[in-house]
């Protein structure tokens, strides 16, 4: 069993688009399997998630970040967040099962709400699938709390979400330090 300290956050570039989209796909399989169509999850392809990945951190753009975990055996987690009007929003936060309740997802939400505050950003909000109880657990434990929800456009419109906000990006930052 790796520990935290055995974990390294960098930031992702162009190489690391492979092994981004293979935990991606395992991340998606092992976290919304039950939530989303099981057909959905079973097709999705390595291999073309790599592509938009390459497209993706080639693309540059100067707004987006995107942090990786890395342990002993390789990418293990993943975070990706953007400048947006008003504040800072994290898209996807991704730590495969094996690397779990290691402190991996605090690490890599907290560098990211500091890249933003470093940026500028006053505050930072995120969405997550209503069903997933254990991430929605995990952002209420680091004091984000509940402000819209939203019905997900794909699969028929059969899933809601709801937006977590930290108002004061620093806030999440040292919840993160001291959870």
């Amino acid at each position: 069993m790796e520990r935290l300290a055995a974990y390294n956050i960098l930031p992702a570039g162009p190489g690391d688009a492979a092994a981004l989209a293979r935990v991606h796909v395992r991340s998606w399989r092992e976290t919304y399997a039950g939530l989303l169509p099981g057909a959905f999850l079973a097709q999705m392809n390595p291999g073309v998630y790599a592509r938009r990945w390459r497209r993706q951190l080639m693309a540059a753009d100067s707004s987006e970040l995107i942090l990786c975990a890395e342990g002993a055996g390789g990418l293990v987690g993943y975070c990706g967040a953007s400048e947006r009007a008003g504040g800072a929003e994290v898209s996807t936060l991704y730590v495969i099962r094996p690397a779990q309740r290691r402190g991996v997802g605090k690490r890599l939400l907290s560098s990211a709400a500091k890249v933003m505050a470093a940026r500028g950003a006053p505050s930072l909000h995120l969405w997550v699938l209503n069903d997933n109880t254990r991430a929605r657990a995990f952002y209420e434990h680091l004091g984000g709390f509940p402000v819209e929800e939203r019905r997900v456009s794909g699969w028929d419109g059969a899933y809601r979400e709801t937006a977590y906000s930290w108002p004061d990006i620093r806030t999440l930052a040292a919840a993160c330090e001291s959870a």
